[in-house]
């Protein structure tokens, strides 16, 4: 029987989605990270400031010390493992800095941006979010966007994207489709989970769903009882006995940083919607408490890999969720 750490050694590890990244390493490498979809520049960033963010990670990529590499095509994650180097995917949470100038996205494109999610929580240009009260679905501009990013081989995720705008841009794509970093609604009803037909149809388009550690969308309710990888099992197998073992993988939403204080400031008031903000006042609003308990951080994820193998998942399921099926979905959107 292979071991824990044989088996993170030659799978290819890859986080569907970091909310944050300030450069450090220090858990990805302890976490066997090879590669993870970075938020660059914060949720309600506009254009200028994706623009500054972009940069700056063009010039920590640069530096001769860098520990990071570029992923633009699906050989540069292999790439960026053989090198030891952990392979940074940039991507976006909110469309925001496209504003109703499609242009725009052919520049992102040429900068390196290779997953855009076309919103976030709220109603912009393209469509409606998972917050609001009424999904009028696609505007036209975002069915001229799906098709411009299948065009150009940009990845699309929906994870924060509203129920019907989530359906007519599954319907509409050409692509695979992604939900970095969702859990199942079936199970924790939340806006921000997934329901049953969505997650369906995201594996019927070819795309992989990331199942996250975030605790309020694990979290059964309970005051006295933190979600835990247990939790975050229960999701991960009703989704793929939903969706299949080829479509899921996982998306931890957590930040990359040696500063967490810093962090949780930054991003505080932008995550308290209904139902975090609950979950927060029992268990607190700092970032470890945020996560379910034994993967609250990267370097802890290994302890996912090791329950899976006591659970008696096959290896060749596990590297699947561990990221094969992400780098099989990279290919097919981005090409070699």
């Amino acid at each position: 029987m292979v071991t824990l750490n044989e088996l993170q050694d030659r799978a290819l590890v890859i986080d569907g989605l970091s909310y944050h990244s300030d450069g450090y390493t220090g858990d990805l490498r302890t976490g066997g990270i090879n590669a993870l979809n970075v938020t660059v520049g914060h949720f309600e960033a506009d254009f200028t400031e994706s623009c500054e963010q972009i940069a700056g990670w063009l010039a920590a990529m640069a530096a001769p010390d860098s520990e990071w590499a570029p992923i633009r095509k699906a050989a540069d994650l292999s790439t960026a493992q053989a090198a030891g180097k952990i392979g940074l995917i940039m991507g976006w949470q909110n469309m925001r800095p496209v504003a109703d100038d499609l242009d725009r996205i052919h520049l992102f494109h040429q900068l390196g941006v290779r997953v855009m999610q076309p919103t976030y929580n709220y109603r912009n240009f393209m469509g409606d979010g998972n917050l609001e009260t009424e999904d009028a679905g696609l505007s036209i501009l975002g069915r001229d966007a799906v098709r411009l990013l299948n065009e150009l081989g940009i990845a699309i995720d929906i994870s924060h994207v509203g129920d019907q705008t989530s359906r007519d841009i599954l319907d509409l794509s050409t692509q695979p489709i992604l939900a970095t970093h969702v859990d199942a609604r079936a199970l924790t009803p939340l806006p921000r989970n997934k329901d049953d037909g969505i997650l369906r149809a995201v594996a019927d388009s070819g795309g992989v769903i990331g199942v996250s550690v975030y605790g309020p969308m694990l979290w059964d309710g309970d005051r006295n009882r933190r979600p835990s990888i247990d939790d975050f099992i229960r999701h991960l197998e009703y989704i793929t006995e939903l969706a299949g073992k080829d479509h899921v993988g996982f998306g931890t939403d957590l930040p990359v940083s040696n500063d967490l204080r810093r962090t949780a400031q930054i991003n505080v008031n932008r995550r308290l919607w209904s139902g975090i903000s609950d979950y927060g006042d029992c268990f607190g609003h700092d970032i470890p408490a945020r996560y379910a308990m034994g993967a609250n951080n990267h370097g802890k994820l290994p302890n996912i890999t090791e329950a899976l193998l006591a659970c008696g998942w096959p290896e060749a399921d596990i590297e699947a969720y561990l990221g094969a099926n992400f780098a099989r979905a990279f290919a097919e959107i981005w090409g070699g």
